[in-house]
């Protein structure tokens, strides 16, 4: 069964349930009140005839001659019975209020009509009788000073014949009303739930699309006239909208890593297939050389273009071993290895990286800014050594003969701060974005002689987040400052961060 159709159910079962119980309730309250009157207008009426058969003789007291009378003119339908202990029973039925046409509309009670009476009245002075061939009376007893028995009548159907009207009435009502609700909570209802089926429709078509390869773009909204958060309805779109949203950033971002894990793993290819591509090359050329000449035959240029060709493997081969060992670092600084704390003194660590760096870039102008109180920080001091020489070995690189390069540390609040400045032409705009990424470089030919791998910023940028640190870098023409922001107590900042996950 829909949402629809047991709403509506609902609510046409519970206002029918309400307007049978006013209706019930109505017809009760009615029906007592007209009961009350039509007992007053009886009591009246009886109290009348009871005087008007006080004035008969016991002998004449019949019913006929106490209406007859005069002396009381009687309502259409009134019904009167005498009971004289000399005449006995007699009764009759008024049928027309003229006085003139009184004698003849009076019709006599048959005795099944006047049994039927006493019967009702056995015990009790007011009683309701249905009557042979007549209908239901109220009739009232009253005794009156001669002896006489005076019952009175008067009939209900005017209360029945007004009460099936009202029900009549409030049945035609009820069911028009109940047609009009039915009518108006479906329009209500499927106006109210349109926006769900505008969400139904929507998750229908992003569930069709293909998002399990290849780039993916979820552009499938609910509208934005279905999609108001002020309405319960409307929020359930907002809410699919918003996580449509997250779901397509989130596939941009996983098709962002496999085009980068795509990229590194060509990277590393490239890589490591140089060196092997030196390796093999040499090693072959040796083995030629051998071949070509027998070991009794081989002279000093034989031997010397082996040992060429064996310290070139022995280059390429260190060259290789550097790289596989700078991807393993990163790999388990991304699991969260590698890193031994203690005490580091980043003062030290920077006179020492400056005095390392100076010998291999001569014509470089070095200077160290370094305060008189040495900067502390908990970490691993090896890694924060290394991360002093591939930022002292990347401005160096980068920057022709002649540029100043300056190194900084200072305490700033609570963190430890280490900056690498040089006045060279600034980095390209088209990399900053990607500075830190692995095998990253501004030469795309990946010549020996513009750098290294690229992966030194990378494994600068993991230690430092692996010491919950930052680094940033700020570049234009003639001013680029790597800066790395070390928090002097990690366990403080920990407990903020999953303070602040939490």
């Amino acid at each position: 069964m829909s949402l629809q159709t047991r709403l509506m159910t609902a609510v046409i079962g519970f206002v029918s349930l309400i307007l049978i119980i006013v209706a019930v309730i109505t017809s009760a309250t009615l029906g007592k009140t007209m009961e009350d009157q039509l007992d007053q207008k009886l009591n009246n009426s009886a109290h009348a005839l009871v005087s008007v058969t006080e004035a008969f003789d016991p002998s004449s007291a019949t019913a006929q001659n106490v209406l007859l009378a005069g002396r009381y003119s009687p309502p259409a339908g009134l019904l009167f019975v005498v009971s004289s202990p000399v005449t006995g029973f007699s009764g009759s039925l008024v049928k027309s209020t003229a006085a003139d046409e009184l004698r003849g509309t009076l019709q006599p009670l048959t005795g099944e009509q006047l049994s039927e009476i006493a019967a009702a009245l056995k015990g009790t002075s007011v009683a309701t009788v249905s009557l042979t061939d007549l209908g239901s009376y109220r009739v009232m007893a009253l005794p009156s000073t001669n002896g006489v028995l005076a019952v009175t009548g008067l009939p209900r159907d005017e209360i029945q014949s007004q009460l099936t009207q009202l029900l009549t009435v409030i049945a035609l009502a009820t069911i028009g009303g109940l047609i009009l609700l039915a009518l108006t909570t479906a329009i209500t209802i499927r106006v109210s739930l349109r926006p769900l089926r505008a969400v139904a429709v929507t998750a229908t078509r992003v569930a069709n699309q293909q998002l399990d390869r290849g780039e993916v773009t979820i552009t499938e909204r609910v509208p934005a006239s279905e999609a108001d958060p002020r309405t319960e309805t409307g929020l359930v779109g907002a809410s699919l909208n918003k996580l449509l949203d997250h779901v397509n950033a989130s596939l941009a971002s996983r098709q962002k890593n496999e085009e980068r894990m795509r990229r590194f793993v060509a990277d590393a290819s490239h890589e490591l297939r140089t060196p092997l591509a030196s390796i093999r090359g040499y090693s072959e050329l040796s083995l030629r050389a051998l071949h070509r000449h027998p070991a009794a035959e081989q002279g000093p240029e034989v031997i010397e273009s082996t040992t060429s060709s064996l310290e070139r493997i022995q280059a390429q081969s260190l060259r290789m071993t550097r790289l596989v060992e700078d991807l393993l670092l990163l790999a388990r600084l991304d699991e969260g290895q590698e890193l031994v704390y203690g005490t580091v003194d980043l003062t030290q660590l920077a006179l020492e990286g400056l005095s390392d760096a100076r010998p291999t870039a001569a014509d470089h102008h070095w200077s160290i800014e370094v305060p008189d109180e040495p900067v502390t920080v908990v970490g691993d001091a090896g890694r924060m050594h290394q991360v002093v020489a591939n930022l002292l070995a990347n401005a160096r690189t980068h920057t022709p003969a002649g540029t100043r390069i300056t190194l900084s540390v200072a305490r700033e609040g609570d963190d430890a701060v280490l900056r690498v400045h040089d006045d060279g032409p600034g980095i390209d705009p088209a990399i900053r974005d990607e500075l830190f990424a692995r095998f990253a470089r501004g030469d795309s030919s990946r010549a020996r002689q513009t750098g290294g791998t690229g992966l030194g910023l990378a494994i600068v940028k993991a230690i430092v987040e692996g010491h919950h640190g930052t680094i940033s870098v700020a570049s234009e023409p003639g001013d680029t400052t790597f800066t790395v922001r070390i928090p002097v107590n990690p366990a403080a900042t920990t407990a903020e961060d999953d303070a602040s996950e939490a």
